[in-house]
């Protein structure tokens, strides 16, 4: 008998975002001032009420196991959330809470996926999402958008990709990593097509409240009772709130696909943690002053990184709608060399600016494009402009 590692774990892919911010710590721990545009989670606390809200659950003794699919209450304050901010419509039984979004998308993509179903993907994408189609037994797909169209991927775009194996359409609207929104006109044609041909959409919404310039978000769900049927939604509190760090995440979809799930669940996780859950219900409740001051904060960075990027010779970056991402086109730097090394490439870029700069970005070859890198403005605005200082520093030596 063989005592190797499953063929199905070895060909899973380090997360590069992770792997960017652990050599950024290992410096932060040597003494190095590291400049990190890498991670995206906001950098606000989590505010008060629903700090307040855990230390009370401690308490209070909501301690134990819950129902696997989440609290009652939880979920009815999500079938809430849905019906004031999405305009969708939801029962308990509609909806299961896990331990963080990334659990949601994996469980969903689990319990619909056979070996060699076709998920298409919209490029660059999140890194998670290849990965967890192929863990699931799927084949990732994946279908480029153009940033001269704000890397958003039309009806038009997606339809000579569907085939007879096609089982789902990943769509992330606002988009990590580059921030780009969905418009409903756009998403119509998406669900029309999606019933016509048959598969199923996984709506992935974490970054819905994070919007500038009046771009409202559109839940796909919610444009018809069709394409609800075979929309899986996914959701949570984590960026909204600011609580990465609670692990909460949730979905909904139709009574078939969330008992699945929650069987799925069962035997691979049981429940989300009780005291987030507790806190999270809390959260759902209230926010508004906090969100629209966190909004407003974001915006402001993101018209600073934008316009110090456009004032560097060679540099560009398409402004983004949602979320707290921009991603930096290199094509202007392509070929040239810093003390030697050859920028062919995103990693290479990204691996010499932290190196030799001391600013962390991700390489777009993880979002499978390898002309971009990805930068997060959940920072300060002082890190901001010390980062883009030392971006346009490292540009001025290239040769």
């Amino acid at each position: 008998m063989s005592l190797e590692l499953s063929k199905r774990a070895l060909a899973i892919s380090p997360s590069v975002t992770l792997a960017i911010d652990s050599r950024a710590k290992a410096l932060r721990k040597d003494g190095v001032d590291v400049v990190g545009f890498g991670v995206g989670e906001p950098d606000f606390d989590t505010p008060e009420y629903i700090r307040d809200a855990g230390k009370f659950a401690i308490d209070a003794g909501y301690t134990r196991y819950t129902p696997v699919a989440g609290t009652l209450d939880l979920r009815e304050h999500i079938c809430e959330k849905f019906f004031r901010d999405n305009a969708l419509s939801y029962t308990p039984e509609e909806v299961i809470v896990s331990s963080g979004a990334k659990q949601s998308l994996y469980t969903a993509l689990s319990v619909i996926l056979n070996p060699g179903d076709e998920v298409l993907i919209p490029s660059p994408y999140w890194v998670s999402y290849p990965e967890m189609v192929m863990i699931a037994g799927g084949t990732p797909v994946m279908v480029p958008g153009a940033e001269e169209n704000g890397f958003i991927v039309t009806a038009e775009e997606i339809r000579p990709y569907v085939t007879e194996r096609t089982k789902a359409l990943i769509i992330n609207s606002p988009n990590n990593p580059n921030g780009c929104v969905w418009s409903r006109e756009q998403l119509m044609g998406i669900a029309e097509l999606a019933v016509e041909k048959g598969f199923y959409v996984i709506s992935d919404e974490i970054y819905e409240r994070l919007l500038y310039d009046g771009v409202e978000h559109v839940s796909i769900a919610s444009l018809g009772e069709e394409i609800k049927r075979q929309t899986v939604v996914v959701n949570g509190v984590s960026k909204t709130y600011a609580m990465t760090g609670w692990r909460i995440g949730y979905a909904a979809a139709s009574r078939p696909i969330i008992k699945a799930m929650t069987a799925f669940q069962s035997h691979s996780a049981s429940n989300a943690n009780s005291i987030a859950q507790y806190a999270s219900s809390v959260a759902l409740t209230s926010g508004a002053t906090y969100i629209k001051k966190m909004l407003k904060e974001f915006q402001t960075r993101r018209n600073l990184m934008h316009a110090l990027i456009l004032s560097i010779d060679g540099l560009y970056a398409h402004l983004p709608k949602g979320a707290f991402y921009m991603m930096l086109n290199l094509n202007g730097i392509m070929g040239l060399s810093h003390d030697g090394v050859l920028i062919d490439g995103s990693e290479t870029f990204a691996a010499q600016l932290l190196e030799n700069k001391h600013v962390a970005v991700v390489p777009g070859k993880a979002f499978g494009d390898d002309t971009h890198v990805r930068l997060s403005y959940a920072t300060s605005r002082e890190r901001i402009v010390e980062g883009m200082r030392r971006i346009e520093e490292f540009v001025e030596e290239l040769e």
